[in-house]
């Protein structure tokens, strides 16, 4: 990509040369170049920071008031006022971020317009200061004289401001503001102060958009209430959003485009807007990104340009990982849980836990799922307030500390859902974490973040030490599962912190990964104190010093891994449970071959240009069951959503019942029978178990009392929150909610991940019974926990066939096996 300050640039240069042959005369050139840096400022707010000001105006029309009041009270030069409407909209986007930064989302938005409004009923009434509603006219110019003069310096501010805000950009401030609108719970537990990220960027937004307004009153040598109104409000955010609200240069192409229109139509009606409208509603339908967006598409190159796409080459020898940490007492425990509880209303969530983890430890934290372990570790990162009970990191009490206090103090987490930054490269997200650990000194403001080598480094290293060096410049939108997965395991090392707490690593993980993630935890944990929650029991009890079990809130059992293994309360509750599951789950009858119902040929699909399945072709009979299987990353859940329409299809087709069904919508294929039960669930958070079933219910789906036959526990939960359910119970949702459509195919995309022994019988056994009413294909990573149930499988490696058979005959040969699914790669082999 060309740089975006040249194109800035030279764009200037072109319209200045051409305006007269255009008609338009400097001045509305001038008021372009404006609405350029205008919309510059709004930027850094939208597309950086993911904060949307619908009152940006309040800076924009308060700056004018700045600029005449002083000029034409102390008589002084226009750099000297363009300085002072700089300081003022700084400290006025202070005292107003002080106090609206505290409310997010759309209340954050309407606040921003309110105090636009309130400025404007200030500046139309306060007639002796401001002029009311004649403004303040006459502001006499002893440099800028002439229109020339004025375009040109206008002109090279704007180029200066945009020059820095592209090196902000790529300075470790812009970085974390980038992160932060990916992800701001994720900052916070990377030891970010993401209150102070906020406020310093609606500063930074408040003080170029205060310069624009204090050349806007120099243009019009005056100031005028107008420009506060909400009327006037949302034009900055209008241009900004049609030119590309992720795109650097989106202000500019906005701003031309708009302030163009608004000229010419009002030439032809007042109601310009009438025509104009319509026009900004064909841009937000026909290309979300504006203009460039719309241009890119057109030649096929579709990407954010806010930042350059590259990352710091890779070092021809990356250094091994070694951890980073404070020198520990062995005999003193890292953290000391006391009398901890937790309840919402009369649900008890914790219940009097007692805990202590020592160094350099790996302490196990398991139970059956809705145990209340997820929300142990909220408890311990300050996500959450405990009821009662005192939480103690290196003897210094934390209970009451920001999430981002206790990151710095050397607490560490992931998270069960992967908590990552989507729209950043696998570099950039462990670059960002091992950033906050290296803070820049303050003549470091506009170093590119690139540049510091001791940092990039490090990155690589972490990037190596989950096997993820080789994806590192993928978005971590385009990454699989099990890479975000390992992604988030390398984000949470990058804090060097002396206690990690890691919340179901290994959930979602082919076996290879699996052990590679095992033997890097049983690493960790020479060096750190690990506190796993994990289910895989086999590799909880081969790798734990110490193991404590929750159950229903409260402390069943605590100590060894093999005298926990051996607790009768704990067999009951937990580990027994998984035993009953192999055995009781573990026959089936094969299914008679019935009438092909899905036929796959030649299927290839990616994204954003990316191959990600070639050329996979398989067919699905009636009343069969199906399993894909295969590593992390080999296109598993690509193929469903090319199943179900969700993913760009680039060649190959798909027949439901003999007709194509290929490129059509995902409601369309589901109306004509595709169901989908996605990996994470995805259930609606904020609407309760039966109103999340009565969302899907159409005629010839499966009814209430069938589901609750199937799954009777969700009976008794039918008036719960989905965002109250534990994960085996969002499982069983979402396997519900797909049957009440009438479906040919269901579709389960990691049905089992996540789940204790117990819900996993469940769910097993439930999946057995959906054979019953329609062909299963089933998406998952182990091959021991699916190919008693299926009848065929497939296997994928790289994205094509590898393997596509029996499922007994793939099950008795282990060989095969290690060579499809195993740690050895067949391609090495």
């Amino acid at each position: 990509m060309k740089h975006p300050v040249l194109i800035l640039s030279a764009v200037l240069v072109v319209l200045g040369i051409a305006a007269p042959s255009l008609g338009m005369p400097l001045s509305k050139l001038t008021e372009i170049v404006i609405y350029v840096l205008y919309g510059l400022g709004v930027n850094m707010l939208v597309g950086y920071t993911g904060l949307v000001p619908f009152g940006a105006s309040v800076f924009f029309g308060c700056s004018t008031y700045f600029v005449a009041i002083f000029m034409l009270r102390t008589g002084g030069n226009e750099v000297v006022a363009l300085g002072v409407a700089v300081l003022g909209s700084l400290l006025l986007a202070l005292l107003l971020g002080l106090l609206i930064l505290r409310r997010r989302g759309l209340y954050f938005s309407l606040l921003t317009l309110a105090a636009s409004q309130i400025a404007f009923e200030v500046a139309f009434k306060w007639t002796a200061l401001t002029g009311g509603e004649n403004g303040l006219q006459g502001v006499s110019l002893s440099m800028l004289t002439t229109p020339l003069r004025l375009y040109m310096f206008t002109a090279g501010v704007a180029v200066a401001v945009a020059w820095g805000l592209w090196r902000l950009a790529h300075a470790p401030f812009g970085r974390a503001l980038q992160a932060l609108r990916d992800n701001e719970q994720r900052m916070s537990c990377l030891g970010y102060n993401t209150a102070h990220l906020k406020l310093a960027a609606f500063c930074l937004c408040g003080a170029v958009v205060g310069l624009a307004g204090g050349l806007l009153a120099l243009l019009l040598q005056g100031a005028y209430a107008d420009n506060l109104g909400w009327e006037h409000a949302g034009d900055a955010l209008l241009m900004t959003v049609l030119g590309g609200v992720h795109q650097f240069l989106g202000p500019l192409w906005g701003a031309i485009a708009f302030v163009t229109l608004q000229d010419r139509l009002s030439l032809f009606t007042a109601n310009w807007w009438l025509i104009f409208a319509p026009i900004i509603m064909g841009f937000a339908l026909a290309s979300p990104e504006g203009i460039q967006g719309l241009a890119q598409r057109l030649l096929g190159r579709q990407s954010w340009t806010l930042t350059r796409n590259a990352i710091p080459n890779r070092p021809d020898v990356i250094a091994p990982y070694q951890p980073r940490v404070k020198q520990m007492d062995l005999s003193q425990p890292v953290l000391t849980v006391r009398n901890l509880t937790n309840r919402f209303g009369s649900l008890y969530t914790a219940r009097n836990i007692d805990l202590d983890v020592m160094p350099c430890q790996l302490h196990s934290f398991i139970g059956p799922n809705g145990a209340g372990k997820t929300t142990f570790f909220n408890l311990l990162t300050g996500l959450l307030q405990p009821t009662e009970g005192r939480i103690s990191l290196a003897g210094r009490d934390i209970t009451r500390l920001k999430p981002y206090q206790r990151v710095r103090l050397g607490l560490s987490r992931s998270f069960q859902i992967v908590s990552v930054f989507k729209n950043l490269t696998a570099f950039e997200n462990v670059r960002i974490a091992v950033q906050r650990r290296h803070k820049p000194r303050f003549a470091q403001l506009l170093v590119d973040a690139y540049r510091m080598d001791q940092v990039n480094a490090r990155t690589w290293t972490l990037l190596a030490a989950v096997g993820l060096e080789q994806r590192a410049a993928e978005q971590c939108v385009n990454l699989s599962h099990g890479e975000q997965r390992l992604l988030e395991i390398a984000i949470s090392l990058a804090t060097d912190a002396n206690l990690l707490l890691l919340d179901e690593p290994l959930a979602g993980l082919a076996q290879a990964d699996r052990q590679v993630v095992g033997a890097l935890i049983r690493r960790l944990a020479e060096a750190h104190a690990v506190l796993l929650i994990e289910h895989d029991m086999d590799r909880v009890l081969t790798l734990s010093d110490r193991i404590t079990v929750l159950h229903q809130g409260a402390l069943i059992a605590d100590g060894k891994p093999a005298d926990v293994a051996a607790n009768p309360a704990v067999i009951s509750a937990y580990l027994g449970a998984e035993r009953e599951a192999a055995q009781e789950v573990h026959a089936r009858e094969p299914s008679a071959p019935g009438k092909p119902v899905l036929e796959v040929k030649a299927l290839t699909a990616g994204y954003a240009g990316s191959v990600v399945i070639d050329k996979v072709s398989f067919t699905l009979r009636e009343g069969e069951a199906l399993a894909i299987l295969g590593r992390n990353g080999v296109g598993k859940t690509t193929t469903l959503k090319s199943l179900m329409g969700a993913v760009e299809i680039s060649g190959g087709e798909v027949l439901l019942d003999g007709q194509a069904i290929t490129g059509r919508k995902p409601f369309e294929i589901n109306r004509r029978g595709i169901s989908l039960v996605p990996e994470g669930r995805r259930l609606f958070p904020n609407l309760t178990v039966l109103e999340n079933l009565r969302l899907a219910t159409r005629p010839g789906g499966a009814t209430l009392h069938e589901v609750y036959a199937l799954f009777p526990k969700l009976q008794i939960l039918a008036k719960s929150r989905a965002s109250s359910l534990s994960g085996g119970e969002r499982q069983m949702v979402a396997v519900a909610r797909a049957l009440m459509v009438p479906s040919r195919v269901i579709l389960l995309d990691e049905p089992f991940e996540g789940l204790a022994p117990a819900v996993v019988k469940e769910v097993m056994e439930a999946v057995v019974k959906l054979r019953r009413k329609a062909s299963l294909i089933i998406v998952e990573h182990h091959a021991e926990s699916v190919l008693s149930i299926v009848d065929r499988a497939v296997v994928l490696v790289n994205g094509e066939v590898a393997y596509e058979g029996t499922a007994q005959a793939l099950a008795a040969d282990e060989a095969l096996q290690a060579k499809l699914l195993g740690v050895v790669n067949p391609e090495a082999a």
